[in-house]
């Protein structure tokens, strides 16, 4: 046993004394790296590859060495999006999607080709980070949404194209795990039809409310009586004077032409007096349209009719009458129709599409043939001297009808210019771009 205890005592001694040894051979004892890692010889196993041993006698690091320094847990986090949680629900129009994020700060939500793109900052179920998703639809959805930010959350409404009811939300058949159900909002289709007719029954209802608040006139069916039997009486005369004229053209060819006058005036005379009452109408308000245009168009007519060519015989019996009057009827032939049943609340959409379209040939034509009818009446008035006057004394000046006329032809083109701007407001507003949608 003695002799055991001495074997082991020499066995430790030299090992405890190497430090120290070594100290006196100017090497650095063990101790700790910048990097916080122990050197080789702390007796921990590690490995000397890539330490740097600081003391007196330590070797120095190669030049361009780098000690590499951790990532914080924090960056990583920041660096990666994650999805929020995404509840969603339906109805026969509309998608209905709720957002889990709080505190949300510049949300991008667009929709490209049927895919919904989410990406913003808020505080979710992971903290506050950036979240982001993506949403391709089942079936077509219109491109404008309407999203709505509050403290908790962020709602999001999409439109569908066609009302009808999707047997999921994505195209894809695997519902994503970030989606579910909005229980808050969740109908079955049953239960959103029935939501639907209620909602449609309310607003039926409201609007029957607000039609009641309106005070009724007393006169309405009166007027629209009225109206109708003036339109259908003006309507028959130019239908007569359109007929009669077709069926001489195919019977006589070009000599129904000369004897227009003599055959039709007295049906033109009876329409475009009767057109004045359009005059009153608009200005007492019967009818809503402006009164400058219907003054320009009734005055303008019955002055060619009943002035340049009811008043001069010579005029009666050239081609061009024929012309003015066929114009005249086939635009009639449309407008009254239209306007006798409105007065009914019937809408024709071909009536309607002809009356705001056929104008734009055969005005511009009709007023070519009033053009051309002053024209050649200008010297039949100068010749005659009808109409003319002479200024009392002192002037003694002699006023030629026929300065009056040409005065006329000038102005004719300036009314047709107002004429035609209020026909095109017209057609824009029933058949323009702008139109009125059709449900």
């Amino acid at each position: 046993m003695h002799c055991l205890a001495s074997l082991h005592h020499a066995s430790v001694l030299p090992t405890m004394a190497r430090p120290h040894h070594a100290h006196r051979l100017g090497r650095s004892s063990p101790g700790p790296s910048p990097t916080g890692h122990l050197t080789p010889g702390d007796g921990r196993g590690e490995s000397a590859a890539g330490r740097v041993r600081i003391g007196p006698g330590a070797r120095r690091a190669p030049r361009g060495a780098v000690a590499a320094r951790p990532v914080p847990a924090a960056a990583i986090m920041q660096s990666r999006s994650l999805t929020p949680h995404v509840h969603w629900a339906q109805r026969h129009g509309e998608l209905y999607l709720r957002v889990e994020l709080s505190d949300v700060q510049s949300p991008e939500i667009t929709l490209t080709d049927n895919v919904l793109h989410f990406k913003a900052q808020g505080h979710g179920a992971k903290g506050d980070n950036v979240y982001e998703f993506q949403l391709a639809f089942l079936e077509p959805v219109k491109p404008q949404l309407v999203y709505k930010v509050t403290q908790r959350q962020l709602n999001i409404t999409v439109q569908k194209k066609e009302s009808n009811w999707w047997e999921r939300l994505t195209k894809q058949e695997r519902r994503p795990m970030f989606l579910a159900p909005d229980f808050d909002r969740w109908l079955d289709e049953s239960d959103a039809e029935m939501e639907l007719k209620a909602k449609e029954e309310e607003e039926r209802i409201n609007k029957i409310r607000i039609e009641s608040r309106v005070p009724k006139d007393p006169f309405r069916q009166l007027k629209r009586g009225y109206l109708f039997m003036y339109n259908l009486v003006q309507f028959l005369g130019f239908s007569w004077i359109f007929v009669n004229m077709t069926v001489r053209l195919f019977i006589l060819g070009k000599d129904s032409f000369y004897d227009t006058f003599h055959t039709i005036a007295d049906m033109m005379y009876f329409c475009q007096t009767l057109a004045f009452i359009e005059i009153l109408n608009s200005l007492v308000g019967i009818v809503r349209s402006p009164l400058i245009p219907s003054l320009l168009q009734v005055l303008g007519r019955n002055f060619v009719l009943f002035v340049v060519l009811g008043s001069v015989e010579e005029m009666q019996s050239k081609a061009v009458v024929f012309f003015i009057f066929y114009c005249w009827s086939i635009i009639e032939l449309f407008r009254y129709p239209f306007y006798m049943l409105s007065c009914i609340d019937i809408e024709w959409k071909l009536l309607t599409w002809i009356r705001y379209t056929i104008w734009i040939p055969l005005y511009p034509l009709g007023t070519l043939a009033e053009a051309v009818s002053l024209i050649q009446a200008i010297p039949i008035f100068s010749e005659t001297g009808k109409f003319s006057f002479t200024l009392p004394y002192p002037m003694s000046i002699t006023i030629k009808f026929s300065f009056f006329l040409q005065i006329y032809l000038i102005m004719l083109f300036l009314g047709v210019f107002i004429n035609l701007r209020h026909l095109y407001k017209q057609r824009r507003q029933h058949l323009g771009s702008k139109k009125r949608k059709m449900k």
